[in-house]
């Protein structure tokens, strides 16, 4: 009863329930469910507050610089247990990055690190160049016409196809040959999972398994680890024969993790490896899209910068053969970076991250118990009022050094940030500037008329409820 009234005590929605606590308030339709939330933030406190998930259940919900950094800069774990978002995923991707937590999680963090070394990276970009010219091609028949589309699915299969490349060097042209296998696999089981996330019947495993979905999702998840282990044994034999290891080729991520040694010399196993690789598959390509598709919606509303942006890659390939975007380049593209950083500000790929603290820890004030779960609103902690001025406008120069050298940097976290912060980030910043680069030295764009703006949906991506609809224009030298 003590620690009931202390949660009672801190922050909250006044209309409480005894049976439901505040999860009767949350709103239905997605867009009103990020406006309860701002409001909260808005009109109750700007740095925390304290939402009631059932009459026993307490979440804190922090959006403030002051409130996330002792979350984030301890290893604090992610939340498990029913009803947890990383619970969900553990029968697919098991034991990975993103679900782990004490000595699994840093052990796996440490041999990791140098898949995502700059010099690991670095020949990626081909690869992403090769994937946007296949998307150029599907875009253009839509230019020509003057037809709408919804972008989405385009960029899910396209990065799809590059994670898929760079983790498994897994060779099959997905974003025309979309009803392969493996890559069917795995959209089905980032949709199922989606969908589980917003339907609380589906939340106890033994009802879920039992549903038609769930079947699908677990025959899923056992065809994508047959696939993986089959690659990753094939790959082992390989890599034991010399002529294999004298080839000049890319590295990909199953080879520097086959090749991975603790400090006691020790490999991973097979089904480590699998985890981490279905691991890169979920957060390698649906964050990456979602977080391109946001960007190109800022560049369509907001022209101006899209024409700056043009004029940019312009000039960087300029006298070229190619337009492929080379590695060089990419820091040949500061208004490029500038305006991505204020798109994922707007619009961060991950909405929420979650913590359960291991210890006391103090928060505003506040000493929260041991075992509370904390959920970190990335998308509410980016339009902070009492921490970013004119926090709708799209103004990227807010990045610039000059703004941003008095600004706290725990109030920009797209990517979160301290020990789990997401190993891959400049992996997908990467992609994400390549392909949209790309975009825009072939198009200009518009958003589609007679279109509903994107309903916002936070879940473990940011999504759009409503599709994505924008209009591609041809620019005037590839107009023949």
């Amino acid at each position: 009863m003590k620690k009931f009234r202390f949660f009672r005590s801190l922050p909250q929605d006044k209309n409480f329930s005894i049976l439901l606590g505040n999860i009767q308030n949350i709103p239905k339709d997605p867009e009103d469910r990020i406006a309860y939330g701002r409001s909260k933030m808005d009109n109750l406190h700007p740095k925390l507050n304290c939402m009631w998930m059932g009459p026993f259940d307490p979440v804190i919900v922090v959006y403030h610089p002051d409130t996330i950094k002792s979350i984030l800069k301890s290893s604090a774990p992610k939340s498990r247990g029913f009803a947890r978002i990383y619970e969900m995923l553990l029968p697919w991707i098991g034991e990975g990055l993103i679900v782990s937590n004490g000595a699994v999680w840093q052990r796996s963090r440490r041999l990791l690190t140098p898949a995502f070394h700059f010099d690991i990276l670095k020949p990626y970009i081909e690869i992403d160049n090769k994937a946007a010219d296949k998307l150029l091609k599907k875009l253009e028949p839509f230019a020509k016409s003057g037809e709408s589309l919804d972008i989405y699915p385009m960029l899910t299969l396209c990065t799809l196809e590059v994670i898929l490349k760079c983790a498994l060097s897994y060779d099959v042209d997905i974003q025309a040959k979309s009803h392969d296998p493996y890559a069917q696999s795995t959209r089905q089981l980032t949709e199922i999972f989606t969908r589980r996330t917003r339907t609380p019947w589906y939340w106890p495993t033994f009802i879920f398994k039992r549903t038609e979905v769930g079947k699908n999702f677990f025959q899923c998840c056992d065809f994508v680890h047959s696939m993986a282990d089959e690659i990753i044994q094939k790959r082992k034999s390989e890599l034991e024969k010399e002529e294999y290891k004298s080839k000049k080729r890319l590295l990909d991520f199953i080879d520097i993790l086959l090749m991975a040694r603790d400090e006691d010399g020790k490999a991973m196993t097979t089904q480590e490896i699998r985890s981490e690789v279905d691991t890169f598959m979920f957060a390698g390509h649906d964050t990456t899209s979602s977080g391109t598709m946001w960007f190109l919606y800022c560049l369509a509303k907001n022209p101006e910068y899209q024409f700056k942006i043009q004029e940019e890659v312009d000039a960087v390939l300029e006298g070229r053969d190619s337009d492929h975007i080379q590695w060089s380049d990419l820091s040949e593209l500061p208004i490029l970076a500038l305006c991505l950083k204020e798109a994922m500000r707007l619009y961060p790929p991950v909405p929420f991250i979650q913590r359960e603290l291991t210890e006391e820890t103090i928060i505003d004030g506040h000493m929260i118990p041991k075992g509370t779960l904390v959920t970190v609103s990335i998308v509410h902690l980016h339009v902070n009022p009492t921490v970013w001025e004119d926090r709708d406008e799209f103004r990227p120069e807010r990045f610039t050094w000059e703004e941003m050298k008095g600004r706290d940097s725990f109030s920009y976290v797209p990517f979160s940030a301290g020990p789990r912060n997401c190993i891959g980030q400049h992996f997908a910043v990467h992609e994400i500037k390549v392909l949209t680069s790309r975009i825009l030295r072939k198009f200009t764009l518009e958003l589609a008329p007679n279109r509903p703006p994107p309903v916002r949906f936070a879940q473990a991506t940011l999504q759009s409820q409503n599709g994505m609809w924008l209009k591609f224009k041809l620019r005037t030298e590839f107009q023949n």
